[in-house]
């Protein structure tokens, strides 16, 4: 069987950095990732690998603690969202992992989503600037503010299409890949999952943040009886119901070749500092599914 795969990468917030470990797994066994479509974290861990910079974001993923990803929001008491998102894209673009390029000029054919809220439009982007797409694909609707570009609004592709097997760029491959961040099924966290920081990196005034952080915008595989569940963890899990329904649509009209299910309560949407639990998961995940196609 041929190894030229088409990739496309769901959204899902922190359990994105699933989607390294996949792409891990798939190189090591030797597939040639030939196109990429992408939603949110999706786009972002796509455009990496098709920008070259995806082994330098690995390193700093795997990096940042709790503290650090503190340290990268900027919080904003406007209308349109609560986290402006521009002081992390600013960090990944200071550090190189997005380029200064448009998607056409990138080693390998990349589609982003996003979704205009002004049309109510799904909007992909195969050129144009890459920053731009990207700032526009992420933007969870309440949490990050829009991006807006031409006159429209744009927020996360997984509004529309959160698992975009329908815009991996056209090309010549053997196998279309789909991973799904949502999938609701059993998953275990292991004892290791808990989150260190650095002695002396924090003080009490983080503590109590973080403590508040958690009582509010928790994670999403919390056991809170729903009239406990804070304003965050609703917003949350009604956009992952939304989007189970809208993936179990797509992968009955456009079928993958071979499906990674990555479970959907695996991490909450802002744990960003348990990439390396995430990125495992990824790759174990990844390693099942071809065994299976490898078997059947």
């Amino acid at each position: 069987m041929g190894k030229r795969v088409a990739l496309a990468l769901a959204s899902g917030a922190a359990r994105g950095l699933a989607h390294v470990g996949v792409i891990d797994e798939l190189n090591k066994q030797g597939y040639e990732i030939c196109s990429i479509a992408g939603s949110s974290m999706g786009a972002l861990v796509g455009s990496f690998y098709a920008a070259g910079t995806f082994e330098a974001y690995k390193e700093w993923a795997v990096s940042l603690d709790k503290y650090d990803i503190f340290k990268l929001v900027d919080f904003n008491f406007g209308l349109h969202g609560f986290i402006k998102g521009d002081k992390v894209f600013s960090e990944m673009h200071t550090l190189g992992f997005i380029p200064n390029k448009n998607i056409e000029d990138l080693a390998i054919p990349l589609a982003i989503v996003a979704s205009d809220i002004v049309n109510y439009n799904e909007v992909v982007f195969t050129s144009g600037n890459l920053f731009d797409a990207l700032r526009a694909s992420i933007s969870i609707p309440n949490v990050f503010t829009p991006k807006e570009l031409n006159g429209v609004f744009l927020v996360d592709g997984g509004v529309v299409n959160p698992l975009p097997i329908n815009r991996t760029p056209k090309c010549d491959v053997d196998l279309v890949i789909a991973v799904n961040l949502n999938a609701n099924i059993p998953y275990t966290q292991p004892r290791s999952a808990k989150p260190k920081m650095e002695q002396g990196k924090v003080g009490k005034k983080f503590e109590l943040w973080s403590k508040k952080w958690d009582e509010q915008f928790g994670p999403s595989n919390s056991k809170q009886k729903p009239n406990k569940l804070g304003y965050f963890e609703t917003l949350s899990r009604s956009l992952q119901l939304m989007q189970d329904q809208l993936i179990r649509h797509t992968l009955m009209a456009t079928p993958p070749d071979v499906l990674i299910q990555i479970p959907s309560n695996a991490c909450g949407t802002f744990e960003f500092y348990k990439a390396k639990q995430m990125i495992d998961l990824g790759r174990a995940k990844c390693k099942e599914a071809l065994l299976e196609l490898k078997n059947n």
